[in-house]
């Protein structure tokens, strides 16, 4: 039987924030988007002053003064840095990690003895990430991804479960679901909330108690597969989640893995242009790109390496050519030649905006509606002749300008300049 595990890292850019600033621990926190414009981090102190995700922050400016709320600017930088070494942690935890966003990624346990077993190895896990990077996470452990997603949530909001959450019996499922709202379920949020509530459907108990042919013909597949995967059918891949603040496009080599960068370059691409056409679809934009590729951790005959290379935009952006540019930039920083041979790599398009949200760029040179003209064209040529069949090359470009950033802390772990100072007396 397969065994998922989804680790969350808890309010992740506070978290982050919090690493370096012990004394905010139990103090309310909100870090700010872009040009600092609405709040996108919030921690439990600030979620109980009835801070809401997306305020404003000109709005609510006085009103953190008065209450003692700490503000930081995004920091991306920061936080993918940290990311990496989360990741890098988890990875030791597992024979196959797939990254599902900046801050979740989900284990695969299966085979791993029992329950009992399971469970210590992942609070192991937990423990390590917390004293060796600061982060506090929540790992949720269920037959299916979708289970996982809902036992991370009980994992986080229940301090007797020690961050280890798992759903391993039809009695601890169905206990689960009759105390998840079903607007809080992975793949069903606000888009089929509505209409489950015209039927007197309050939780996700109720939801998978409706007719199966009833819910197929009304939600059509997706939601016909989450409604599987709440009765502990495993069916849905990792491409099949929803997008949630992030899109991520992976996978594993075949043998020993890829030594070649031509190959990975290619493969890069390619997740690239997979995660970018999904991007566009959902008609939004995303300010942040990471590349990774690591080396397989059951091959102690073989060097190991982990590239995880983050790269910010100063305005958010589907356009595939600057996003591939930006992802071959961030591989060829990181790349050894030859000294390696990746087992997997993938690309994780995150910090999402809509696309209405994105600002104007008055400094490009270039006409922005005709590159989104471009870039529909070639949407719209690969979606009627196959994938592919349109693809781009790039060249890395630079942009002069500096976004809004009144309130970011120092990027301690990757600039040698704005590591923490102590000073003995």
């Amino acid at each position: 039987m397969a065994l998922y595990g989804l680790a969350d890292c808890n309010n992740f850019f506070v978290s982050c924030e919090r690493v370096f600033r012990p004394d905010l621990n139990g103090k309310p926190v909100v870090v700010l988007s872009n040009n600092d414009g609405c709040v996108i981090a919030r921690s439990n102190e600030s979620k109980a002053l009835g801070v809401k995700m997306g305020d404003p922050f000109f709005k609510l400016e006085r009103f953190f003064d008065e209450n003692g709320v700490t503000v930081f600017s995004g920091n991306y930088v920061l936080y993918g840095d940290i990311s990496r070494r989360v990741m890098g942690l988890l990875s030791k935890y597992t024979p196959q990690l797939d990254i599902y966003s900046i801050d979740e990624a989900f284990l695969d346990f299966s085979g791993m003895g029992s329950s009992d077993k399971v469970v210590a190895h992942a609070r192991a896990m937990v423990r390590e990430v917390r004293q060796s990077v600061g982060i506090p996470i929540s790992v949720g452990i269920a037959p299916t991804r979708t289970l996982a997603k809902v036992a991370s949530r009980f994992a986080k909001k229940y301090e007797g479960y020690h961050g280890v959450c798992i759903i391993d019996t039809d009695e601890k499922r169905k206990k689960a679901l009759q105390l998840l709202p079903v607007g809080d379920v992975f793949g069903i949020g606000r888009r089929f909330q509505k209409t489950l509530e015209l039927y007197n459907v309050k939780t996700a108990y109720d939801f998978v108690s409706l007719s199966e042919d009833w819910v197929k013909g009304t939600f059509k597949v997706p939601g016909w597969r989450t409604y599987r995967e709440l009765k502990g059918d495993d069916c849905i891949e990792l491409g099949d989640l929803p997008a949630k603040q992030s899109i991520c496009n992976s996978r594993s080599f075949a043998g020993s893995g890829e030594t070649d960068r031509t190959k990975l370059e290619e493969a890069i691409a390619d997740f690239t242009a997979q995660a970018v056409r999904k991007l566009r679809q959902q008609h939004s934009a995303c300010g942040q790109l990471t590349v990774f590729a690591y080396t397989s951790r059951f091959r102690p005959d073989l060097p190991s390496d982990m590239i995880h290379c983050n790269v910010a935009f100063a305005n958010p952006t589907a356009d595939l050519a600057e996003l591939t540019a930006a992802a071959l930039r961030g591989l060829r920083s990181c790349y050894r030649d030859g000294l390696f041979a990746y087992k997997k790599a993938g690309v994780l398009l995150w910090n999402i905006v809509p696309e209405s949200h994105v600002v104007a760029d008055v400094f490009s040179t270039e006409g922005s509606e005709k590159r989104k003209s471009l870039m529909q064209a070639i949407d719209n040529i690969n979606r009627k002749n196959g994938r592919n069949t349109v693809h781009m090359a790039v060249a890395p470009q630079q942009k002069g300008y500096v976004i809004k950033s009144e309130h970011r802390s120092p990027q301690y772990t990757t600039d040698i300049r704005q590591i923490i100072r102590l000073k003995v007396r």
